[in-house]
């Protein structure tokens, strides 16, 4: 059963879903936040939570004196650059962002006493049921994504999963990937044997005219602070991203590495959240989110490709071993995650505000 969502997020998805749907057109002023409040029988501060999350997401903008204009467009023009955050130092490196090593430790020794010798028993191949089921729970209560165990495929690192998603796919297509992009996408394609076609990124994402012109069926993209360029694809962005795999019958691999550091109050919305086509394969990892030395990366699939798939990879076993899929699958399940990346978020939130004074 579905949480109820708080009534911020439902006015959030109605304005966003009337705005997508072209009830309100690009540049038209939506109602006011005092006559949302009144129409929807909401007070001021739902409203204004729910408008700030618009804002945010690149849906509308507010103009002084004049109130909140749409900017989300369907066509070529797209609502302006977004912030570019620093550069990070590095892909790796243990920072203050790292999950306490205190809760980690005392996880390990926690599953070692419930488990015991069965640990050392080798996972299913697409990974541990706990772990699986952990991160579907997760992922359905904090990114609007509502899949199930099955869609879910645990891997060792980022690099891995890109393979799985080629073995899948297959290497007889053109994969089109950002430019620039983290530099392990572009090894591992082409030492996969992959036709890569490198697509010039713009303010918000990869340019329009670019998407028009490669032949690629498959798009890999990192919507959320792209690396190396800090870039952040917005509402408008994410959407043509969407209608483009749809024209082309093709896929699209979601790299949201990072994603869950976002800077607002929400959590970033996912293309595979938003796409009705069933057309993404999301991909994520918890190198950035726990810690470097955690090898573990995971896949969703689509739900009309999961059998397809279960089905091509059936004779793999999981390169993670059991040990660590449980640590995590506890991590998850005790809402020590989420109390970590929301401490992460309120420190970034506090350093900006500073830093803007």
């Amino acid at each position: 059963m579905k949480k109820a969502m708080p009534r911020y997020q439902s006015l959030y998805e109605k304005i966003r879903d009337d705005i997508t749907g072209g009830f309100y057109p690009c540049g038209t002023r939506i109602p006011s936040k005092r006559t949302s409040a009144e129409e929807n029988g909401m007070s001021l501060v739902t409203v204004e939570h729910a408008y700030e999350l618009l804002a945010e997401e690149g849906y509308i903008e507010s103009r002084q004196r004049q109130g909140y204009f749409v900017i989300y467009q369907e066509g070529e023009l797209f609502s302006g650059e977004r912030e570019v955050l620093p550069k990070p130092e590095g892909v790796c490196g243990v920072t203050e962002d790292a999950f306490p090593f205190s809760v980690f430790s005392s996880t390990a020794r926690k599953v070692l006493a419930d488990y015991g010798e069965r640990i050392m028993e080798r996972p299913e191949g697409t990974g541990c049921l706990q772990l699986r089921e952990a991160l579907a729970m997760y992922l359905a209560r904090s990114r609007n994504m509502y899949v199930s165990p099955e869609q879910i495929v645990i891997g060792s690192g980022a690099e891995s999963m890109y393979a799985a998603v080629i073995r899948f796919l297959g290497r007889d297509q053109i994969y089109g990937i950002e430019d620039p992009s983290y530099e392990k996408i572009l090894y591992t394609y082409r030492y996969e044997g992959i036709q890569v076609d490198q697509l010039k990124m713009g303010s918000c994402g990869i340019l329009s005219e670019e998407l028009r012109r490669t032949e690629a069926k498959v798009l890999h993209v990192t919507p959320y602070h792209s690396y190396p360029s800090g870039l952040t694809a917005d509402a408008s962005k994410k959407a043509e991203y969407i209608r483009w795999a749809k024209k082309r019958s093709g896929m699209i691999i979601e790299d949201d590495y990072d994603s869950e550091f976002t800077l607002s109050t929400k959590a970033e919305q996912t293309l595979y959240s938003m796409d009705p086509d069933e057309r993404v394969i999301y991909l994520n990892t918890f190198t950035k989110t726990i810690a470097p030395s955690i090898r573990v990366s995971y896949m969703v699939l689509p739900k009309n490709k999961t059998d397809e798939y279960l089905e091509k990879a059936s004779h793999l076993s999981s390169s993670v071993p059991l040990y660590s899929q449980l640590i995590l699958s506890e991590i998850i399940s005790s809402g020590s995650f989420e109390r970590h990346l929301n401490r992460v978020r309120r420190r970034r939130r506090k350093e900006k505000a500073v830093n803007h004074r």
